[in-house]
């Protein structure tokens, strides 16, 4: 386990990432697992969507689409 700093640069919080763990590339995704922060390449495709939609249960859509009702408009 490495430790680093936390600094501001103007308005965005920064972290100073050791040689160890330098990126090559320019941009990253950021999330949140709980209390962690996860940095990770970008993806350049969907595949990953793909095997996450995969995964969902059989059940995910059981109950339907919760959709409010279609409000009425008056015509051009």
């Amino acid at each position: 386990m490495a430790i680093t700093k936390v600094f501001r640069s103007g308005n965005s919080q920064a972290v100073r990432i050791p040689r160890s763990f330098q990126l090559d590339v320019d941009e990253v995704e950021i999330l949140r697992r709980g209390e962690d922060l996860v940095l990770r390449k970008r993806r350049k495709n969907l595949g990953e969507a793909y095997h996450l939609i995969a995964g969902l249960s059989a059940d995910f859509f059981k109950g339907g689409r919760k959709q409010p009702k279609v409000q009425k408009r008056p015509a051009l």
